[in-house]
């Protein structure tokens, strides 16, 4: 599969739509980790609605301000309670964007994150699940440690098995970590495709128009042998995720 390019380089348009974007999103962003800091202390609940809620209002931000819209298809396909999402990464947009399309999420995050003053504590406040990537073996044990415990509250593991941000098109690189916490957690898993590189590209500040899809694929039931899981889900990820950088193609 080639790589795939943003939409051309930027006009003037989209230059100036991006840096008054990219200054209503980190004083938005800002405000909300200020004036929310009090949920600290609340119950986790509480914060996590405001951490919907700012993902709601970026994602309205952007649609204004720069004409980049957001499609979500096959809502249908997540059960209720826990299950383990499986996503393609491809920006920024993703870690905030999705949260709000999910009951109560939990996202495998690298643990440097919570040493960052307020939102590092808020990503300990979310309980997410913080992985440290030094010693594999151990990060692994200490994965499914914290994804059951958090699957028995009922909440939805969101993990991207490629591990950084990828552009659209390129060749996918899945670790193993997905496929060991789908046996050890007995919960469906979700295929989640999407195209948000081609809007919001990875190290770039320019942010283009259009639409952005989000594809939840058909859940894959637990206990499927190891191989054949791992086939299903990235056969279906990489081919739905061809499909819509296609439809951009088509619609540009």
């Amino acid at each position: 599969m080639a790589e795939s390019a943003p939409p051309g380089p930027p006009s003037i348009g989209v230059i100036v739509r991006s840096l008054l974007f990219a200054v209503a999103f980190y004083v938005t962003t800002a405000l909300f980790l200020l004036l929310g800091s009090w949920l600290l202390l609340a119950p986790r609940r509480w914060a996590m609605a405001g951490l919907k809620l700012h993902g709601q209002t970026c994602v309205a931000l952007l649609k204004w301000i720069c004409g980049t819209s957001l499609e979500v298809r096959g809502r249908e396909n997540v059960p209720a309670g826990a299950c383990l999402v499986v996503s393609k990464h491809q920006s920024a947009w993703d870690t905030f964007a999705l949260i709000p399309l999910f009951d109560d999420p939990a996202i495998v995050l690298k643990n440097e994150l919570k040493w960052i003053p307020i939102y590092g504590w808020f990503c300990v406040k979310f309980q997410h699940i913080l992985v440290k990537r030094d010693k594999a073996s151990a990060a692994l044990k200490a994965l499914i440690r914290d994804a059951k415990d958090r699957v028995a509250g009922g909440r939805q593991i969101l993990i991207f098995p490629e591990g950084t941000r990828t552009v659209p098109g390129a060749a996918p690189d899945y670790k193993p970590g997905y496929v060991a916490l789908y046996e050890a957690l007995g919960v469906p898993a979700v295929p989640l495709a999407l195209n948000s590189g081609l809007y919001w590209p990875r190290r770039s500040l320019w942010r283009y128009p259009g639409t952005i899809v989000v594809e939840l694929l058909p859940a894959l039931q637990p206990g499927l042998p190891r191989a054949e899981f791992r086939t299903r889900l990235e056969t279906g990820l990489e081919t739905a995720s061809k499909r819509l950088l296609q439809e951009a193609r088509i619609n540009a």
